[in-house]
């Protein structure tokens, strides 16, 4: 795939960010890191950009840890609830066939 140069913009400075993703996913990500950098700015006294920007890397990184940590936990129980609901089918089979045979 093609590396195309995004524009973005982040904290009132332009980047020129190369990609060969999707043009609105990385416009999507130079959103949010704007956004969580505005947000720290206005809550910290950090007043630096680059201690702004790893405050901001840092509050993001842990959002994807906990997500990725939830998406397990889900997937997990899911798979539980997979193997339950498969054992409830087989019962019900089996009870199925033993109702056919004592009726035959």
């Amino acid at each position: 795939m093609t590396k195309k140069t995004v524009p973005v913009k982040i904290q009132g400075r332009e980047y020129r960010i190369r990609s060969d993703g999707a043009e609105d996913l990385v416009k999507e990500a130079a959103k949010l890191v704007d956004e969580t950098m505005g947000e720290l700015r206005n809550r910290a006294s950090a007043v630096d950009s680059l201690d702004v920007a790893v405050l901001a890397a840092l509050n993001l990184a842990n959002r994807l840890i906990v997500s990725s940590d939830t998406q397990e936990r889900q997937s997990g129980f899911l798979e539980e609830e997979s193997a339950q609901l498969k054992a409830l089918i087989e019962l019900v089979e089996e009870s199925l066939l033993d109702r056919k045979q004592v009726a035959n």
